[in-house]
């Protein structure tokens, strides 16, 4: 159709870009010229920038969307005239920044529709460019098309096998440490997208508002196959909530474990799915799963209230036992600073994380996450919120807020750059978790609250874990 198109990707956690290899299927169905750029490994193709008449990025994050701005300014000035599009979770909330910053379309939700609607559109008209100031997501010029694009779709699509040929070789990607110290190539793929729960601080429900769509089993067999082909031996799946549908991830892991007995797997559970589908625990053990990630969050049971997590600090403790029972390793995540945080609070999140025997089982960077609250976050519903946050700072794609106690910010502050530092240093997970105990203990002014690091039991086993050490 004449129509060149760049899709674009800076960040996604170590792993390889569904959210490029999925559309890429539908754009070259249509007919168009595409090629996939991972910036998160590869530098920007300028040559490629200046042929586009069509430049997407995926934003499906935080981080990613941060560290996407510099560049669409960057191509922005390479090739002025080339349509630029966000799509992807973060492209909604951050709209009015994103259309400042000189992007023309943003696409939330099931993206893939309306990506090749726009190709399509910027392809039939009069010089096969469409010019910026004629692109809104509300209202489209009558010169150009009547044909409108929504800022979110929820369409359920029939999804393609995503089309992975010109992305980073899999060995390049983060990787799994198994229990025997090999280094394992893992691939990634999504079966569900969007969540049927309203946890006030997570930035899906704002888009998705309690809605999650499906994407087809034999896609998913599919899109693996094509992964083991190319080296794979562990699948991570990115569903925000593996259990959303049990009905439809169960059968799709017995298949894949019929088809490929030795590929092992992690998911992402809710922990209310883990105490509500508890029965399923065992078959996801004798499938291949390796370990489940949960957003735990706090272990305070005001916080979680406040998230409207509908769990309490109980109930993970029977979701942590359960999953114990039948072998699973549960690895939680946490948002360990909140405007609610207290350094007693902080200590005794860190005492908890001992009590249970998860130090082994949680990635240092779960020690430092500060809140983020964004655009359309549900959390700015709530009245002590509102009071709280001190404006928007668009750059950061955040509210502002800050602690009663600047201790606990100097601390969250001190221990990012820790925990950073360690992991370039490749430094053991049980080391980092001792110096953060020390630091918060000893390094905050308070000399008064000194405990020792308590001596930690012999680890049961070698935990796996990916080698991308971040998480937002």
């Amino acid at each position: 159709m004449g129509l060149n198109i760049l899709l674009v990707s800076t960040y996604e956690m170590g792993r390889q870009p569904f959210g490029l290899a999925s559309p890429a299927a539908w754009l070259r169905r249509a007919g168009f010229e595409v090629r996939c750029l991972d910036l998160s490994l590869d530098s920007l193709d300028v040559e490629a920038v200046r042929a586009a008449g069509l430049v997407a990025f995926y934003v499906p994050m935080h981080m990613g969307t941060r560290m996407a701005v510099p560049v669409i300014a960057q191509v922005r000035q390479i090739n002025p005239d080339a349509h630029l599009c966000c799509y992807g979770l973060y492209a909604p909330v951050s709209a009015d920044y994103l259309y400042r910053l000189g992007v023309d379309t943003l696409l939330g939700g099931e993206f893939e529709a309306g990506l090749v609607a726009l190709a399509r559109r910027i392809s039939e008209s009069a010089n096969g460019r469409t010019r910026r100031a004629s692109v809104a997501n509300e209202q489209i010029t009558p010169h150009v098309s009547r044909f409108t694009l929504p800022l979110i779709s929820l369409d359920r699509q029939s999804f393609l096998p995503p089309d992975r040929t010109d992305l980073p070789n899999l060995s390049r990607y983060a990787h799994l440490i198994s229990s025997n110290g090999e280094s394992i190539t893992v691939g990634y793929t999504e079966a569900s997208r969007g969540c049927k729960h309203l946890c006030r601080h997570c930035p899906i429900v704002p888009v998705y508002g309690g809605r999650f769509r499906i994407v087809q089993r034999e896609v998913v067999l599919a899109d693996i196959r094509q992964q083991v082909v190319a080296g794979a031996k562990h699948i991570t799946f990115g569903d925000p909530d593996f259990f959303n549908g049990p009905g439809h991830a169960m059968p799709l892991v017995t298949a894949l474990h019929a088809e490929f007995p030795h590929l092992t797997y992690d998911v992402t559970i809710k922990v209310e799915h883990l105490l509500q589908h508890a029965e399923h625990l065992p078959a996801l053990k004798e499938t291949g799963c390796l370990f489940i990630t949960s957003a735990v969050e706090s272990f305070d049971e005001r916080i979680l209230g406040i998230f409207d997590k509908g769990h309490s600090r109980e109930d993970f403790i029977t979701a942590l036992t359960l999953c114990r029972q039948v072998g699973l390793l549960l690895v939680p995540t946490f948002v360990a600073f909140t405007p609610w945080t207290t350094l007693a609070g902080y200590r005794a999140f860190l005492a908890e994380i001992v009590r249970l025997g998860l130090v082994d089982q949680v990635s240092p960077i779960q020690c430092a996450i500060r809140l983020l609250i964004p655009p359309g976050s549900k959390l700015l519903e709530l009245l002590e919120v509102e009071d709280l946050v001190e404006g928007l700072d668009e750059a950061k794609l955040s509210y502002l807020w800050h602690s009663a106690d600047p201790r606990v910010d100097a601390l969250q502050h001190d221990l990012e750059i820790l925990v950073q530092r360690c992991a370039g240093q490749h430094v053991p997970r049980r080391e980092v978790f001792r110096r953060v105990w020390e630091h918060a203990y000893q390094g905050v002014g308070d000399p008064a609250g000194r405990v020792p690091f308590p001596e930690l039991p012999e680890a049961a086993g070698f935990v796996p874990y990916l080698t991308e050490p971040w998480y937002c």
